[in-house]
Protein backbone atom coordinates (compact mmCIF):
# COMPACT_ATOMS: atom_id res chain seq x y z
CA UNK A 1 0.00 0.00 0.00
CA UNK A 2 1.88 3.36 -1.16
CA UNK A 3 -0.71 5.72 0.80
CA UNK A 4 -1.11 5.66 4.65
CA UNK A 5 -4.99 5.50 4.22
CA UNK A 6 -5.27 5.44 8.34
CA UNK A 7 -3.22 8.49 8.63
CA UNK A 8 -6.13 10.88 9.42
CA UNK A 9 -6.86 8.78 12.59
CA UNK A 10 -4.01 10.17 13.68
CA UNK A 11 -5.99 13.29 14.72
CA UNK A 12 -7.40 10.81 17.85
CA UNK A 13 -3.94 9.77 19.25
CA UNK A 14 -4.83 9.03 22.53
CA UNK A 15 -8.51 9.69 22.43
CA UNK A 16 -9.52 6.66 20.59
CA UNK A 17 -11.65 5.72 23.50
CA UNK A 18 -13.29 9.34 23.93
CA UNK A 19 -13.65 10.80 20.58
CA UNK A 20 -14.73 9.53 17.52
CA UNK A 21 -13.41 11.34 13.73
CA UNK A 22 -16.60 11.92 12.31
CA UNK A 23 -16.94 13.24 8.66
CA UNK A 24 -20.59 14.53 8.69
CA UNK A 25 -24.20 13.79 10.50
CA UNK A 26 -27.18 15.11 9.00
CA UNK A 27 -30.77 13.69 8.37
CA UNK A 28 -32.03 12.17 5.09
CA UNK A 29 -34.06 9.84 4.11
CA UNK A 30 -32.36 5.96 3.82
CA UNK A 31 -31.73 5.42 0.09
CA UNK A 32 -30.34 1.88 0.35
CA UNK A 33 -31.17 -1.39 1.53
CA UNK A 34 -34.77 -3.02 2.94
CA UNK A 35 -34.70 0.06 5.00
CA UNK A 36 -34.87 2.65 1.39
CA UNK A 37 -37.67 5.23 2.05
CA UNK A 38 -37.46 5.71 5.43
CA UNK A 39 -36.42 8.98 7.63
CA UNK A 40 -32.55 7.88 8.78
CA UNK A 41 -29.75 9.89 10.53
CA UNK A 42 -26.66 9.32 9.21
CA UNK A 43 -23.15 9.00 11.40
CA UNK A 44 -20.40 9.68 8.51
CA UNK A 45 -17.23 8.89 10.41
CA UNK A 46 -13.79 9.48 8.35
CA UNK A 47 -11.13 7.31 7.14
CA UNK A 48 -11.68 4.35 5.16
CA UNK A 49 -8.58 1.27 4.47
CA UNK A 50 -10.53 0.70 0.83
CA UNK A 51 -10.29 2.76 -2.44
CA UNK A 52 -13.07 0.95 -4.40
CA UNK A 53 -13.44 2.01 -8.04
CA UNK A 54 -17.16 3.18 -7.82
CA UNK A 55 -16.51 4.87 -4.10
CA UNK A 56 -18.65 8.44 -4.06
CA UNK A 57 -17.39 9.56 -0.56
CA UNK A 58 -13.85 9.86 -1.63
CA UNK A 59 -14.05 13.07 0.82
CA UNK A 60 -14.60 10.92 3.72
CA UNK A 61 -10.88 9.47 3.61
CA UNK A 62 -9.40 12.49 5.24
CA UNK A 63 -12.39 14.83 5.91
CA UNK A 64 -13.25 15.05 9.51
CA UNK A 65 -13.37 17.01 12.86
CA UNK A 66 -12.49 14.60 16.51
CA UNK A 67 -15.99 14.40 18.48
CA UNK A 68 -16.17 13.45 21.96
CA UNK A 69 -18.99 10.62 22.19
CA UNK A 70 -21.71 12.34 24.46
CA UNK A 71 -21.41 15.05 21.45
CA UNK A 72 -22.18 12.63 18.49
CA UNK A 73 -24.74 10.85 20.54
CA UNK A 74 -26.69 14.47 21.24
CA UNK A 75 -26.21 15.61 17.22
CA UNK A 76 -27.54 12.25 16.15
CA UNK A 77 -30.65 12.10 18.51
CA UNK A 78 -31.35 16.13 18.26
CA UNK A 79 -33.16 14.85 14.78
CA UNK A 80 -35.85 12.98 16.89
CA UNK A 81 -35.77 10.16 14.28
CA UNK A 82 -35.26 6.67 15.68
CA UNK A 83 -33.17 4.97 12.97
CA UNK A 84 -29.64 5.86 12.71
CA UNK A 85 -27.62 4.48 10.36
CA UNK A 86 -23.53 4.32 11.13
CA UNK A 87 -21.48 4.65 7.72
CA UNK A 88 -18.12 6.09 6.58
CA UNK A 89 -15.27 5.71 5.39
CA UNK A 90 -15.42 2.06 7.40
CA UNK A 91 -16.75 2.58 10.59
CA UNK A 92 -15.45 -0.46 12.21
CA UNK A 93 -11.63 1.06 11.98
CA UNK A 94 -12.74 3.63 14.93
CA UNK A 95 -12.23 1.54 18.74
CA UNK A 96 -15.24 3.43 20.07
CA UNK A 97 -18.30 3.11 17.25
CA UNK A 98 -18.91 -0.15 19.10
CA UNK A 99 -19.99 2.06 22.08
CA UNK A 100 -21.46 4.69 19.98
CA UNK A 101 -23.76 1.77 18.79
CA UNK A 102 -24.56 0.35 22.10
CA UNK A 103 -25.32 4.16 23.71
CA UNK A 104 -27.85 4.42 20.43
CA UNK A 105 -29.35 1.46 21.26
CA UNK A 106 -29.88 1.89 25.08
CA UNK A 107 -32.06 4.75 23.96
CA UNK A 108 -34.44 3.33 21.64
CA UNK A 109 -32.98 3.98 18.37
CA UNK A 110 -32.55 1.12 15.65
CA UNK A 111 -28.85 1.38 14.44
CA UNK A 112 -27.35 0.60 11.01
CA UNK A 113 -24.01 -0.58 10.56
CA UNK A 114 -22.54 -0.07 6.72
CA UNK A 115 -19.52 -1.60 6.79
CA UNK A 116 -17.04 -2.86 3.64
CA UNK A 117 -16.93 -6.17 4.73
CA UNK A 118 -12.97 -5.84 5.27
CA UNK A 119 -13.69 -6.06 8.90
CA UNK A 120 -15.12 -8.30 11.64
CA UNK A 121 -18.35 -7.38 11.94
CA UNK A 122 -18.36 -9.36 15.31
CA UNK A 123 -17.38 -6.20 16.97
CA UNK A 124 -20.51 -4.58 17.09
CA UNK A 125 -23.58 -5.18 19.40
CA UNK A 126 -26.15 -7.74 19.23
CA UNK A 127 -28.73 -5.12 18.36
CA UNK A 128 -26.85 -3.78 15.49
CA UNK A 129 -27.91 -4.39 11.63
CA UNK A 130 -25.06 -4.89 9.92
CA UNK A 131 -25.33 -3.85 6.11
CA UNK A 132 -21.90 -6.14 4.74
CA UNK A 133 -20.61 -5.42 1.42
CA UNK A 134 -18.73 -8.41 -0.37
CA UNK A 135 -16.46 -6.62 -2.78
CA UNK A 136 -16.35 -7.73 -6.56
CA UNK A 137 -13.75 -8.13 -8.77
CA UNK A 138 -14.32 -4.80 -10.41
CA UNK A 139 -14.77 -2.70 -7.43
CA UNK A 140 -10.90 -3.25 -7.27
CA UNK A 141 -10.49 -4.58 -3.71
CA UNK A 142 -11.81 -8.44 -3.69
CA UNK A 143 -8.70 -9.57 -2.02
CA UNK A 144 -9.82 -7.18 1.16
CA UNK A 145 -13.66 -9.65 1.35
CA UNK A 146 -12.84 -11.00 5.59
CA UNK A 147 -15.19 -13.77 4.04
CA UNK A 148 -15.53 -15.06 8.01
CA UNK A 149 -18.59 -12.33 8.99
CA UNK A 150 -20.55 -14.59 6.31
CA UNK A 151 -20.49 -17.05 9.29
CA UNK A 152 -21.72 -14.64 11.71
CA UNK A 153 -24.20 -13.28 9.43
CA UNK A 154 -27.37 -12.14 12.18
CA UNK A 155 -31.16 -13.05 10.72
CA UNK A 156 -31.33 -8.92 10.78
CA UNK A 157 -28.07 -8.49 8.79
CA UNK A 158 -28.15 -7.99 5.15
CA UNK A 159 -25.34 -8.56 2.01
CA UNK A 160 -24.73 -6.54 -0.69
CA UNK A 161 -22.74 -6.49 -3.57
CA UNK A 162 -22.42 -3.49 -6.00
CA UNK A 163 -21.83 -4.31 -9.46
CA UNK A 164 -20.07 -3.29 -11.99
CA UNK A 165 -20.14 -4.99 -15.22
CA UNK A 166 -22.00 -8.40 -16.47
CA UNK A 167 -19.00 -10.00 -15.11
CA UNK A 168 -19.86 -8.67 -11.70
CA UNK A 169 -22.83 -9.96 -12.00
CA UNK A 170 -21.90 -13.30 -12.99
CA UNK A 171 -19.24 -13.24 -9.79
CA UNK A 172 -21.64 -12.31 -7.54
CA UNK A 173 -24.31 -14.68 -8.79
CA UNK A 174 -22.08 -17.61 -8.58
CA UNK A 175 -21.31 -16.91 -5.21
CA UNK A 176 -24.24 -16.08 -3.80
CA UNK A 177 -25.81 -19.53 -4.97
CA UNK A 178 -22.05 -21.57 -3.46
CA UNK A 179 -22.66 -20.26 -0.33
CA UNK A 180 -26.44 -20.66 0.27
CA UNK A 181 -26.58 -16.82 1.15
CA UNK A 182 -30.66 -16.46 0.26
CA UNK A 183 -31.25 -19.31 2.61
CA UNK A 184 -29.31 -17.25 5.65
CA UNK A 185 -29.92 -13.29 5.14
CA UNK A 186 -31.37 -10.74 2.53
CA UNK A 187 -28.96 -10.42 -0.13
CA UNK A 188 -28.75 -7.06 -1.86
CA UNK A 189 -27.21 -6.18 -5.91
CA UNK A 190 -26.54 -3.04 -6.34
CA UNK A 191 -25.62 -1.24 -9.52
CA UNK A 192 -22.40 0.86 -9.51
CA UNK A 193 -24.06 4.00 -10.67
CA UNK A 194 -24.14 4.49 -14.25
CA UNK A 195 -21.73 1.27 -14.75
CA UNK A 196 -25.05 -0.93 -14.96
CA UNK A 197 -27.81 0.06 -16.01
CA UNK A 198 -31.03 -0.95 -13.38
CA UNK A 199 -33.11 -2.09 -15.75
CA UNK A 200 -30.60 -4.26 -16.96
CA UNK A 201 -29.69 -5.96 -13.55
CA UNK A 202 -33.32 -6.46 -13.26
CA UNK A 203 -33.24 -8.60 -16.03
CA UNK A 204 -30.33 -10.47 -15.53
CA UNK A 205 -31.48 -11.67 -11.86
CA UNK A 206 -35.42 -12.36 -13.30
CA UNK A 207 -33.42 -14.65 -16.31
CA UNK A 208 -31.38 -15.88 -13.53
CA UNK A 209 -34.20 -16.86 -10.94
CA UNK A 210 -32.32 -15.37 -8.06
CA UNK A 211 -33.67 -14.69 -5.01
CA UNK A 212 -32.32 -11.05 -4.80
CA UNK A 213 -33.46 -7.75 -4.03
CA UNK A 214 -32.18 -5.47 -6.58
CA UNK A 215 -30.88 -2.15 -4.63
CA UNK A 216 -30.85 1.13 -5.81
CA UNK A 217 -29.01 4.09 -4.66
CA UNK A 218 -32.55 5.91 -4.23
CA UNK A 219 -31.15 8.91 -3.12
CA UNK A 220 -29.23 9.80 -6.14
CA UNK A 221 -32.83 9.63 -7.99
CA UNK A 222 -34.01 11.91 -5.75
CA UNK A 223 -31.02 14.91 -5.72
CA UNK A 224 -28.45 15.35 -7.90
CA UNK A 225 -25.74 11.83 -7.46
CA UNK A 226 -23.23 14.71 -6.00
CA UNK A 227 -24.55 16.50 -3.38
CA UNK A 228 -23.83 15.76 0.45
CA UNK A 229 -25.58 15.73 3.54
CA UNK A 230 -29.09 13.89 1.81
Amino acid sequence: MSEDRLAPLAALQGREHSHLLINEIYASIQGESTHAGRPCVFIRTTTCNLRCTYCDTAYAFTQGQAMSLDEVLDRALSFGIPLVEITGGEPLLQPLVPKLARELLSRGVEVLCETSGALDIRLLPEGVKSIVDVKTPGSGEERANFYDNLKHLRSHDQVKFVLCSRQDYEWARDFVRREGLCERTTVLFSCAFKAVEPADLARWINDDRLPVRLNLQLHKYIWPPTRRGV
